[in-house]
């Protein structure tokens, strides 16, 4: 088993990643306000970005599924990596060193797997490059490549590869880097053969299938010879780490970009990729041996982040099989906030042949939306009726309205509607017009049941009239009451514990003398317990990114955790005329959760003072009004003194 990580190295590792950085590999962040960024959340499904970013806190939080942590937490979830396996992924990019306390220096078999099979992938890589490079033998990947117009240049910059013909080169490679036979197998790059592992890919180019965080974690081959007797395309299978309907060829290249411009370019094959960023069209990238589907569209949407003017331009094939992927593609429409564009080439060319014949401009020209998804879907089912019969046209109509129905923009939806009642040939316009609306109600609807998740978008960009739901971030409720920030004792609670949590040189000392019971809230009073254990809140005023770890790993269950991070991520609400968080705004805060609890005190005392006074005990009853009086004289203080009172 691998050695328990050095503390101090796992705290290094924390603060030499800044989290922005490695969350912005993911997804597309802008400004929140307050020093904090968003984004789509990269772990549910949501139309308005709920997932924020605290640089200088180190944290994240989702304010709509409640995931949070630092870091490292970001890494293991969105990876699905262990623990340990995430710091060192985090130590490999920062370079540091890690000191395990059991075992000395990070050994290469104490590695996790994952981590072990995406450098086994990044050896395979780099290894493929250098045999297409200076292999004799790769002569003919060379020539398959220079035909389609690459240069070394070309290959190099996409990582292209070649894997020789013989039964067992990479496999004795990689052994001979310290690599077990059942990593070779499990990671793909090897299968069983007769007398143990053999390569899984020979006499083929590779390209190397990188995930959005760019690690390879795959490869796409493409046969050269005759004698292979295998597909025209072999990936890599299912792995540990290569899902291929969770990833697109080409995202580590294509992602800054297509976040810049709000527009990606989804084409069929590895060489359209190449021609189409060679070509300038640097937003660019293909699915890897599947169909464009639902988890495709959530890695784009996170780098579109669902703007009104984002584009995503699918270009296929002009033959049958290129029209089939269309309609497959239009099926996932309403899953996009964006636009969504078809583009075919003259000739049925593939950007790659195109750039062949015609240049990289005529690739870029074919990159500029054209023709709406929804438009060339229409055409393709009205072209399946025979529009000269009542009884065609009817058909017709029944299948292509509901299709308008979906178009996103009202205007362009009743526009579209008028096209319609030509295509088919029906005189009354305003018949066809009516039909399409009241599908459209009837989507946006569900029958008087409210909005679907998928139709909120539509009612809010295209459904005739303001958005009609609350675009702030849902915040399901923690075990216990619900928490109604109306409440201004709820409020006031929330307040102080984010200054306790993000500030603390704010309200220290005088923060960690409060008591549990000053907190009405139950997962409130929690957290204020998990502050506590972690040493209190004036422990943070040194080093705040630890201090927030520490409170977070005392906190007893997953509630409390999430709630640690929501409240060290959310912006802190400053009142009317409050211009700055200070020690006076933080002081108001302290002061107003004393005296409510204060006066709290105070009605139980009232109370217990009634019916002392009704039993007649004169030594308790001077107690309890002498514990009255105090209460008083505290509370009079703190009203006129402020926090100099606490």
């Amino acid at each position: 088993m691998a050695g328990r990580i050095n503390d101090e190295d796992v705290k290094a590792v924390r603060d030499a990643v800044p989290i922005d950085a490695v969350v912005s590999e993911y997804l597309q962040l802008r400004n929140a306000g307050g020093g904090n960024l968003k984004g789509l959340c990269p772990f549910h499904d949501e139309k308005s970005p709920s997932f924020q970013v605290s640089p200088s806190k180190g944290f994240f939080h989702c304010f709509g599924c409640q995931e949070g942590g630092d870091t490292l937490t970001f890494v293991m979830k969105i990876d699905h990596l262990s623990f340990s396996e995430a710091v060192e992924r985090l130590a490999a990019q920062a370079g540091i060193t890690l000191r395990y306390e059991e075992g000395g220096y990070n050994p290469a078999h104490q590695r996790g797997e994952r981590i072990r099979l995406v450098e086994a992938h990044r050896i395979a890589a780099d290894w493929y490059m250098e045999q297409l490079a200076s292999s004799p033998e790769a002569d003919t990947g060379r020539a398959f490549l220079a035909d389609r117009g690459f240069d070394q240049a070309a290959a190099q910059h996409f990582s292209v590869g070649y894997s020789p013909q013989g039964w067992d080169h990479l496999t004795r490679f990689l052994r001979g880097k310290g690599f077990s036979d059942k990593e070779l197998v499990l990671s793909g790059l090897s299968q069983e053969g007769r007398r143990g592992p053999i390569d899984r890919f020979r006499g083929r180019l590779m390209w190397p299938i990188r995930d959005i965080g760019g690690e390879v974690v795959g490869f796409g081959a493409r046969k050269l010879y005759e004698s292979d007797n295998g597909p025209k395309y072999l990936n890599t299978p299912e792995t540990a780490i290569y899902k291929k309907s969770h990833v697109l060829y080409g995202i580590d290249l294509a992602k800054k970009d297509i976040a810049k411009s709000s527009r990606a370019v989804v084409v069929e094959g590895y060489t359209d990729v190449m021609a189409c960023h060679l070509a300038g069209v640097t937003t660019a990238i293909a699915t890897c041996g599947t169909a464009f589907g639902g988890d495709h569209i959530k890695i784009l949407r996170r780098l579109l982040m669902d703007n009104g003017s984002a584009r995503v331009i699918f270009t296929f094939d002009g033959d049958a099989a290129g029209q089939k992927a269309a309609l497959r593609a239009f099926e996932d429409d309403q899953k996009f906030a964006a636009e969504t564009y078809i583009a075919i080439a003259p000739d049925g060319m593939d950007p790659c042949d195109l750039r062949l014949a015609k240049g990289d401009d005529a690739v870029a020209d074919l990159a500029e939306p054209r023709t709406p998804l929804f438009e060339f879907a229409l055409r393709h089912i009205v072209g399946r009726y025979d529009l000269d019969t009542p009884a065609g046209r009817a058909a017709a109509l029944d299948e292509a309205a509901p299709v308008v129905a979906r178009i996103k923009n009202s205007g362009a939806q009743h526009e579209v509607a008028v096209q319609l009642a030509g295509m088919l040939g029906i005189l009354d316009t305003q018949f066809v017009v009516k039909r399409v609306a009241q599908l459209a109600r009837w989507t946006r609807d569900r029958g008087g049941k409210g909005p679907a998740p998928d139709d909120r978008q539509q009612r809010g960009r295209g459904g005739g009239g303001p958005q009609q739901y609350d675009s702030a971030p849902d915040r399901p409720s923690p075990r216990g009451p619900a928490l109604n920030l109306r409440n201004p004792v709820f409020a006031t609670e929330r307040e102080l514990l984010k200054l306790a949590l993000q500030r603390p040189e704010l309200v220290s000392p005088a923060f960690d003398a409060y008591g549990l019971d000053e907190f009405t809230a139950p997962v409130y009073a929690a957290v204020r317990q998990a502050v506590l254990d972690a040493g209190g809140a004036e422990s943070g005023v040194p080093d705040s990114q630890d201090y927030l770890v520490r409170v977070r790993e005392a906190a007893p269950d997953d509630t409390v955790r999430a709630m640690v991070t929501e409240l060290a991520v959310e912006a802190i609400m400053l009142h009317r005329g409050v211009k700055e968080v200070d020690e006076n705004y933080a002081g108001a805060q302290l002061v107003t959760v004393r005296r409510r609890a204060v006066e709290r005190r105070i009605r139980e005392i009232t109370g217990r003072l009634t019916r002392v006074a009704s039993q007649g005990d004169p030594a308790e009853l001077a107690s309890v009004q002498n514990e009255l009086w105090v209460l008083q004289q505290y509370d009079q203080a703190l009203r006129e003194h402020g926090a100099a009172a606490l």
